[in-house]
């Protein structure tokens, strides 16, 4: 099992591994999508009225905008840090959503992943991890930036894989980085060690103010797995449909984080 992360220990993520963990689901999703009929495209998904097209196009606008931000000039000084990126998303949903509709009606959503890939491909080699860019909802740290990446890669896979029944490989890196991101900014959100949250293999965290445990066994779990766990975080299932499918399980008084979730929205 993971060792238990705390506020005083801030985790770090290999660059090399980072960088082929989002090369990989690249690589998954633009192989899946190539393969859909324009049938499966215009099916709808559990992300409001977007259909499969506008979910493709959301994937390949992730990615591109790396090479977007390459481009701009690189800012004077750091704005955030990698914990408070799933925090600080929600105020750009409305413009993600416009411009992801824009890119969708204007492109063929197989040509725009060739061109996103292509221009990522060519343009990451040539970058320090420590360049700053200019990201939402603040400049932050390339290699930092690549770790929201593989969040963004692998929920939309899920996402992805629930609208339209296709099988779709997540790397297995890729899904490590994104499921520890978001226990950890858990942790960050409810600050404690009262509850001991579970992510085997990958994850686990103390946080919820109250009495801290120590030695022996927690007296308040949550345990789940890597993708319920993802669901969970990014509101794609609630907290008692997953106790009904039981794939959660939560014991001690303090073990319901449904107030908590989801992390990023």
């Amino acid at each position: 099992m993971a060792p238990t992360r705390s506020k005083s220990r801030t985790r770090t993520y290999d660059s090399a591994k980072t960088r082929a963990a989002v090369v990989a689901q690249l690589n998954h999703v633009h192989a899946a999508v190539s393969d859909l009929t324009p049938d499966q495209l215009a099916l709808p998904t559990r992300l409001g009225e977007w259909t499969v097209r506008e979910l493709a196009a959301h994937l390949s606008m992730a990615i591109g905008s790396v090479a977007r931000i390459l481009k701009e000039p690189e800012p004077s000084k750091a704005e955030i840090t990698l914990l408070e990126w799933p925090l600080g998303a929600a105020p750009y949903a409305a413009g993600v959503d416009e411009y992801t509709r824009a890119l969708a009606a204007d492109n063929d959503p197989v040509e725009l992943l060739d061109r996103t890939a292509e221009e990522f491909l060519r343009l990451l080699p040539e970058q320090s991890g420590e360049r700053l860019v200019a990201a939402r909802p603040g400049a932050m740290r390339l290699e930092d930036y690549l770790v929201t990446r593989c969040v963004e890669l692998i929920v939309h896979t899920d996402d992805l894989v629930a609208a339209t029944g296709v099988e779709i490989p997540y790397d297995r890196q890729a899904l490590a980085i994104a499921t520890r991101l978001l226990a950890d900014a858990l942790a960050v959100k409810a600050p404690g060690g009262s509850v001991e949250v579970r992510v085997p293999p990958f994850a686990v965290v103390q946080c919820v103010e109250g009495p801290k445990h120590t030695r022996g066994t927690p007296p308040n779990v949550v345990e789940t797995d890597p993708l319920t766990w993802l669901r969970l975080a990014t509101g794609r299932t609630t907290w008692g449909e997953a106790l009904e499918a039981a794939t959660v399980s939560a014991s001690g008084e303090r073990a319901d984080i449904s107030g908590l979730l989801p992390i990023l929205s």
